[in-house]
């Protein structure tokens, strides 16, 4: 599970340094604005929100209460790839020393 921790560590660290790099440019509506007539931009945006929304099927499926699911959903349409990597990075350091793939993807009662 290292690799998984050193992986999504990387993909939080290098979403937050050109979020950051970009928001010092301008503001993301102010960017969507002169985007947003590039089909391209549109594609693109539709391709991380449909992402999105299939990271967050397994996310609801994992998390047990209807208030942790709608704050994941809010965190994922608003954080993208930084609030998948957090989530991700939150079930790892969770997981115990041995565990295995299915550990993390699946839910407690859902291991053998």
């Amino acid at each position: 599970m290292t690799g998984l921790k050193l992986l999504f560590a990387f993909v939080l660290l290098g979403m937050l340094a050109v979020t950051t790099i970009a928001t010092l440019d301008r503001g993301v509506f102010e960017a969507a604005a002169d985007l947003w007539d590039d089909p391209w931009f549109r594609a693109t945006l539709a391709d991380a929100y449909f992402g999105f929304l299939a990271v967050y099927v397994w996310i609801a499926y994992r998390e047990g209460s209807w208030g942790r699911r709608v704050l994941w959903f809010v965190l994922l349409m608003g954080l993208g790839n930084i609030a998948i990597a957090i989530y991700v990075l939150i079930q790892l350091f969770r997981l115990p020393p041995d565990a295995k793939v299915p550990d993390l993807l699946l839910r407690p009662e859902d291991r053998r």
